[in-house]
């Protein structure tokens, strides 16, 4: 084997659940490479990390590295077939992507193991021989166009440019790095370049010794390791060296700033940026780590939760954000409400207040002690996770780390130098910050344009002396540390599982809840997931109803998250959310403390009352949250207007907001009694937990609820139980639903054919999967590579409460969406003929592509919990779906599914039933008044009022039965 000498050695630091094993090897070529096997695994995956990034884009040529990135994808000399390899991933149970960075360009994949070689082989040539055709380089130069003009109106994307644009204009940072069709098809043309040529000379960065690659296989170490040297040692290496990036971005003229931006979406944030000495250059002491955890708290005293009690913010987020070993930043970043706004300078004020007590109380080695306590038990009792985000989460670490360290990287922070913790508190000063503040309070302000994305702006000088000022004059509010975590897990011991349960068993039911149970058979992890759905008929039979439910939630977190903020630093996670028929609990992590965080959320919840200064703040946000649909992608409004027509109870926005502009804290305080009045419980708890302790949680749970003094729930009698339901379309008819963009400067239209075929039904399922299967990739190499009409398509499944669909999407700035409708049509008119002419060989390759992902196998208890769990909140309780699933397959016929084609989903098959919802821009309002006044073919329906047409239809059955439905066992 051509082995570096020694490079078998490593003893790779690693986790003590961790049974993979990896080995580190360089290739002849100085490639390196982290192989790692695992016998268990049902996907192989790999990772190539290049360095050369943005950073290395020529002057005037601005996203030639992230086009390079697009080229890769298109074909190679041994593989001259256009997306050869993306079509022999999709066709093997597989997914891919590549992302371009500042000094990195990452390629990733993942595929059924059986078909890891190939799909190995193929990926190799990235590197190897890509061809990088002229009509291809046309193509998909519109393509990173496409992906532009999706982030003009993102305000993520365009405050990030901004900061970059007020750096150095000669450090590489300030560019702009995703690329365009002025900077890659018309400047080059006018400067008389062959962008082509450009290309191919770029793409000449890419050598052996600047790469690292990531190998995941199911095999020996011995096997991969003869698959890697076979298939990458062709890679050039000549000796290239890596990009250096030129100290820091910001000189003294870029900071003691206050920039003040206009945003395209409603909400007002605030940021605080210092440049500071990378702390990947002290990464095993992290103190960035240990100032992120205290400024960013969320506890008593913390800087968050003063101002969040004075109604000033909604959230704050602390830490380091770098790309770079030689340049880095610290921010310090909150959601501000409109009292927050007013208050700018007194939430600044507080912010150095709280830097300055750092300062004067000095490092703290228990709080060091702690954090070094939680990422020990984080670390070695970490969840196994999917092999292609595995993959990508290690490959940095090779830059950057030793080889022992690469599994470890940066997480295990434990050397105790309170000096380097101070070294860079001292550079959090006023004399180094920058300070950006949006609102749309600013229109009308501003005084210049960012170039790339026309984000308007004005800056102004913000000295310390001022700052100073702003420092006194901040309220007196007690600023103070975080007490000792009590959440930190001490007992990792696993309970004895006396009862093999294969699956969710009943284990408990009374009037009022229903428990369903499983013990952890799979992972041998001392954690547990419990949720509770609160099944309220109530909360969604209006928009009056649905708001005060949201409100009710969001208070009930509000209120939860000073106490519950250390048990999730401390591994223990929860959540409350909005469900379509109720709200739902969701616990999870260690189980050593998780009873503490449960009683905690339920007496919160039991005890809940309305505090209207807190009504106020979530409530304003919540009306800034609703009015940002109109800012959403257009894609994203149309899926919304697809589900508003397909399910009852489902409200349109415009109702929720002016519902939520009538809602006052009394009359939210008097709208609970009512909604909890009719509430049933259904429990699921899985992990290391023992029978008669779940039992025991759920007589908690429903004590706790129904029992408590002045507690508002009350029980629900079965004939109250109410489902969400869904509109069944009508065979032959293609209706469609057209209205224009609700932001009409967003230059992007979409469309939306959703094929609406059967309510869930295994030998139905199995068609409809192979059929996305065979048709997803062939859909996207048509309609955005071929015809060229938009970034963002595909072709996908899509359920409804248990009602499958195919569901094709297209985002476009060059065609309306009648057009993108009808180039669907065609698709499927054209593909009519490759279902048809179907070989045997390919049927059964897919056939077993299909049942390979399905056999998967899962990789946590998460994973499990959540398939499980989808079952019980569905209704349908097939716990088996896998295996009754795959046993139809391997019976499947080519002509059954043929026929299903015929039946469902040709063009004019006899049971096709079509919606396209289609959202015109404000480039296509012309063509939006023709399709206006252009007459229904044949066959169509246009939908003009959606609840006058919901109300004309049928409704599929639920299938969920209410809690008198299951009996125990």
């Amino acid at each position: 084997m051509a082995a570096a000498a020694g490079s078998r050695d490593v003893e790779f630091i690693r986790a003590r659940s961790d049974k993979r094993q990896y080995r580190r090897v360089v290739l002849p070529n100085a490639l390196e490479i982290l192989l790692i096997s695992d016998p268990d695994t049902d996907k192989a995956a790999a990772c190539m990390e290049v360095e050369v990034g943005s950073f290395s884009d020529p002057e005037g040529l601005e996203g030639l590295a992230h086009f390079l990135e697009h080229m890769l994808f298109y074909a190679s000399e041994k593989y001259p077939g256009e997306h050869e390899y993306t079509k022999y991933i999709t066709e093997h149970g597989g997914s891919y992507n590549a992302y371009t960075s500042s000094e990195t360009t990452n390629f990733y994949f993942d595929v059924n193991v059986d078909n890891f070689e190939e799909a190995l082989d193929r990926f190799a040539q990235f590197f190897i021989r890509p061809l990088m055709s002229q009509d291809a380089v046309l193509r998909e130069i519109k393509a990173v166009d496409s992906e532009h003009k999706k982030n003009l109106l993102s305000d993520g994307w365009r405050m990030y440019q901004l900061q970059k644009h007020l750096a150095s204009k000669d450090h590489p940072y300030h560019k702009f790095s995703t690329g365009s069709w002025e900077t890659l098809e018309t400047k080059p043309k006018e400067r008389g370049l062959d962008i082509r040529h450009e290309l191919l000379k770029f793409y000449e960065n890419y050598s052996a010794n600047l790469m690292h690659l990531v190998v995941y296989g199911k095999e020996s170490l011995d096997c991969i390791q003869g698959l890697v040297d076979r298939l990458f040692s062709d890679i050039k290496n000549t000796d290239r060296i890596s990009f250096k990036c030129p100290s820091h971005p910001l000189s003294e003229e870029h900071l003691q700033l206050l920039v003040k931006a206009l945003p395209i979406e409603e909400g007002d944030y605030l940021r605080l940026i210092w440049p500071i000495i990378p702390s990947i250059q002290f990464y095993k002491e992290g103190p960035c780590h240990y100032l992120s955890h205290l400024i960013g708290h969320e506890g008593e005293g913390s800087i968050f939760h003063i101002i969040k009690e004075l109604g000033w913010a909604m959230n704050l987020m602390a830490g380091e954000s770098t790309n770079s070993t030689e340049y880095s930043f610290f921010s310090v970043s909150m959601r501000l409400t409109d009292a927050g706004h007013e208050h700018m300078e007194d939430i600044v004020g507080w912010i150095f207040k709280y830097l300055f007590l750092l300062k004067e109380d000095g490092v703290h080695e228990w709080i060091f002690n702690e954090l070094v306590a939680i990422n020990e038990t984080e670390f070695h009792y970490q969840d196994k996770i999917d092999p292609i985000s595995y993959v990508t989460g290690t490959v940095s670490s090779m830059r950057l780390f030793p080889p022992e360290e690469w599994l470890v990287g940066s997480a295990l922070p434990s050397k105790y130098v309170p000096q380097r913790i101070m070294m860079i508190l001292d550079q959090l000063s006023p004399e180094r910050v920058r300070i950006f503040w949006e609102s749309k309070k600013f229109e009308g302000c501003t005084t210049s344009a960012e170039p790339w994305y026309n984000t308007s702006y004005s800056v102004e000088n913000v000295t310390p002396s001022v700052i100073q000022q702003w420092i006194q004059k901040a309220p007196t509010e007690k600023l103070h540390l975080p007490e000792p975590n009590m959440f930190i897990p001490k007992d990792f011991a696993l309970k004895e599982v006396t009862e093999k349960v294969t699956f969710p068993k009943v284990l408990r039911k009374t009037p009022l809840s229903r428990l369903w149970y499983k013990p952890d058979l799979l992972f041998s992890t001392p954690k547990v997931h419990i949720i509770i759905d609160f099944h309220c008929p109530l909360s969604s039979h209006s928009p009056e109803a649905y708001v005060s439910t949201d409100l009710f939630v969001d208070l009930l977190v509000d209120y939860l998250n000073a106490y519950a903020y250390d048990a999730q630093i401390a591994g223990l996670y929860y959540s409350i959310y909005l469900t379509s028929d109720g709200f739902q609990v969701s616990l999870g992590g260690y189980n050593d403390k998780m009873r503490v965080l449960l009683n905690a959320i339920l007496k919160q919840i039991a005890n809940f009352e309305v505090k209207p200064n807190r009504f106020s703040a979530l409530k304003e946000t919540t009306v800034k949250d609703y009015q940002n649909f109109n800012f959403r992608q257009p894609h994203s409004q149309a899926s919304f207007y697809v589900s508003l027509i397909l399910e009852d109870k489902k409200w349109p926005v415009a109702e929720k907001l002016e519902a939520l502009a009538k809602l006052e804290s009394d009359s939210l305080a008097k709208f609970l009694p009512n909604l909890l009045s009719k509430t049933f419980l259904e429990c699921y708890i899985q992990g290391n937990i023992e029978p008669s302790e779940a039992k025991s949680i759920a007589q908690e749970i429903e004590d706790t609820i129904f029992n408590t003094p002045n507690t508002m729930f009350k029980s629900m009698s079965p004939s109250q139980y109410l489902t969400k339901r869904v509109i069944m379309l009508e065979n032959e008819l293609k209706c469609h639903y057209q209205i224009e963009g609700l932001n009409q400067k967003n230059e992007n239209s979409s469309v939306i054919q959703y094929i609406q075929v059967h309510q869930d039904d295994a030998s139905s399922n199995i068609k409809l999967q192979l059929f996305s299967l065979i048709a997803s990739q062939p859909a996207f190499n048509q309609l955005r590579t071929v015809e060229q009409l938009g970034y963002i398509t595909s072709l996908s499944l899509r359920s409804d409460y248990g009602v499958w669909a195919l569901q094709v999407l297209i985002q476009s700035t060059v065609k309306d969406p009648s057009y993108l409708d009808a180039r669907i049509d065609e698709f499927f008119k054209m593909f009519e003929s490759k279902i048809h002419e179907l070989s045997d060989k390919d049927f059964k390759r897919n056939v077993k592509s299909l049942i390979d992902s399905k056999l998967e196998k899962f990789k946590n208890l998460w994973e499990e919990s959540h398939f499980y769990w989808g079952e019980i909140d569905a209704g349908i309780l097939k716990f088996d779906r896998v295996e009754s699933e795959v046993a139809l397959l391997r019976e499947l016929k080519k002509e059954e599914f043929i026929a299903f084609f015929d039946q469902y989903i040709k063009l004019d098959a006899p049971q096709r039933r079509t919606l396209s919802v289609q959202v015109f821009s404000g480039n296509h309002s012309a063509e939006f008044k023709k399709a206006a006044a252009e007459a229904d073919p044949p066959k169509t329906y246009r939908i003009t009022d959606i609840f006058g047409f919901k109300r004309s239809r049928p409704l599929y059955s639920s299938l969920k039965g209410g809690p008198g439905r299951i009996t125990m066992d």
